[in-house]
């Protein structure tokens, strides 16, 4: 996708959804945009995994725009996706591998996993993972006990769970943030 077919797809929705981001201007998310063409990579690859971002907040003392990816549901290329590196390799020597893992796929977009925090910060502003659910920033305490957390939103309610980090599904990615 092109830089203005980027910017486009980016205005488009910024513009449809002003629920998410109240009280911000897009002239000004543009202007900050503009200035870092590899934070734009970074949400040009969110975009094209499918993670439809968007902006959904100002951080004041940084002047920095946070995006979350806001998809319905979790982003389709990046299901079926371990925990880490460390989950991922432990499938392959089940013979069974995962399309890829979250930390690693996240960090090669330039991205950050969300946080429990932040994924019930986006329930807030409308239900997401209604069908699929997302792996989230696990503390260091219970990945060295060889678990990671997901949420989803089920039943009006937001969920947070555990698994084995090497465990993988189809309907299972994750969700990340940027700032810019």
């Amino acid at each position: 996708m092109s830089y203005s077919e980027l910017m486009d797809v980016l205005e488009n929705r910024f513009h449809t959804h002003m629920n998410r981001h109240k009280g911000l201007d897009w002239e000004n998310v543009r202007n900050r945009l503009e200035s870092d063409a590899e934070k734009l990579s970074s949400l040009s690859e969110m975009e094209r995994t499918g993670g439809e971002p968007d902006v959904v907040g100002l951080d004041e003392k940084t002047g920095e725009y946070i995006f979350y990816d806001c998809s319905a549901e979790t982003p389709q290329g990046r299901r079926n996706t371990c925990y880490d590196p460390e989950g991922q390799e432990q499938r392959k020597k089940k013979g069974v591998e995962p399309a890829g893992n979250a930390i690693g796929m996240a960090a090669s977009m330039g991205i950050e996993l969300l946080t429990e925090k932040q994924y019930r910060e986006l329930q807030q502003l409308e239900k997401f993972d209604t069908k699929t659910s997302a792996w989230v920033k696990t503390p260091t305490d219970i990945r060295k006990l060889g678990g990671a957390l997901f949420m989803d939103c089920r039943y009006d309610h937001v969920f947070v769970y555990h698994n084995s980090a090497p465990s993988f599904y189809s309907s299972r990615g994750f969700r990340g943030s940027l700032r810019v």
